[in-house]
């Protein structure tokens, strides 16, 4: 039930959450049937009334199956938004597929569904959804953003595929659900050297502005949290904005004024014309390593991406430009493990913040 799910990120602290669900937004009569040992059970729907009260839950019978209907966006911005408390954007994961690959996209603030748009291979069909996201947000005249999901999930993409990607200047750098491939393999890299390649590549070869990173939950579970499962709370993103308000989240994202977490908190992130600050909001008894990665150039010709530029200890790390990068961004890495990794990708807590093109 979306009541569930909002409710859990409302109790743990969260400012605002979008539900992206696959090809369907949260509008008009949707009913699911209530059946034993599915997510709506007999015992959820107990529960739902306790929490919410005896008249929230609306059912029917349909055919001889029992049904509830579905809470629309309306209903539970009514119920759980509060004006600088919490705030619901309404979303879309558009599913698409090329060359046998999953290509999925988030949009957020949408006027209407977006449709899947297919294309003859990967980049066109990442293309033609970009490019119907932006139709829409220019034709209804609406601020829209979207991001590239999972590039790991299957492999679906390349680095070198995604630093091609027009449209939208952010992808998933970390993304909670099981089997999204965060840390690579043998034979594939992970999310972070993905990053730094692309962003080689686009400052370098295709005049494109930098990729900047989110990380959030992909969550499908919310009532079993084990490894397997993909529940909340894994990654987030903080972001800096005047006010708690749709526009105001949406353009600062865009504008990379965000960092990604899977558990670090930084009290200040101030990339300026000199040099990279990064305050880190310490915890008692964890300590931190900050790495600022970039990539630099020599004589015209790119180095290796995305290496360890300096590394510190220090809770507030400053890194001073040579002013032979490309880009710079900051890892921050806690001595502290995640407290409920992906099966099979236990790793610290981290922050990642957004890369800034130095003055060469």
């Amino acid at each position: 039930a979306p009541e569930a799910v909002v409710a859990w990120y409302v109790e743990h602290g969260y400012d605002w959450l979008s539900i992206t669900d696959h090809d369907v937004l949260l509008r008009g009569d949707r009913w699911m049937r209530i059946e034993e040992g599915t997510r709506l059970s007999p015992a959820r729907i107990a529960q739902l009334r306790e929490k919410f009260g005896e008249g929230w839950v609306v059912t029917r019978d349909n055919d001889g199956a029992v049904e509830m209907r579905l809470k629309t966006i309306g209903e539970l911005r009514d119920h759980f938004e509060t004006p600088g408390g919490f705030l619901l954007i309404e979303g879309e994961e558009i599913s698409d597929r090329s060359e046998g690959k999953p290509l999925h996209f988030n949009v957020f603030n949408p006027a209407g569904l977006i449709v899947a748009q297919g294309g003859d291979d990967i980049e066109s069909t990442v293309e033609r959804n970009l490019a119907e996201i932006r139709h829409q947000a220019d034709s209804s005249d609406r601020n829209m953003l979207a991001h590239v999901n999972h590039t790991n999930w299957h492999w679906a993409m390349t680095p070198e595929q995604l630093a091609l990607t027009e449209g939208t200047n952010l992808f998933e750098v970390y993304n909670g659900s099981t089997g999204c491939n965060n840390f690579g393999d043998s034979t594939h890299p992970g999310m972070d050297e993905v990053w730094d390649i692309a962003n080689t590549i686009r400052l370098t070869q295709l005049d494109l502005g930098p990729l900047y990173g989110v990380a959030n939950d992909d969550t499908h579970d919310y009532f079993d949290f084990t490894p397997e499962k993909s529940h909340p709370g894994r990654g987030w993103i903080m972001v800096r904005a005047d006010t708690l308000s749709t526009t105001a989240i949406l353009d600062a994202i865009r504008s990379g004024e965000f960092y990604a977490s899977t558990g670090v908190e930084l009290k200040d992130v101030r990339p300026g014309p000199e040099e990279y600050v990064v305050k880190i909001a310490k915890e008692r008894g964890v300590t931190y390593t900050t790495q600022f990665i970039g990539t630099r150039i020599a004589h015209g010709i790119p180095g290796k991406p995305g290496i360890v530029l300096h590394e510190t200890n220090e809770t507030t790390a400053i890194y001073s430009y040579r002013g032979d990068e490309i880009f710079v961004r900051a890892k921050v890495i806690s001595s502290r493990m995640q407290a409920h990794p992906a099966a099979g990708e236990e790793a610290p807590e981290y922050a990642w913040t957004q890369p800034v093109v130095p003055e060469r």
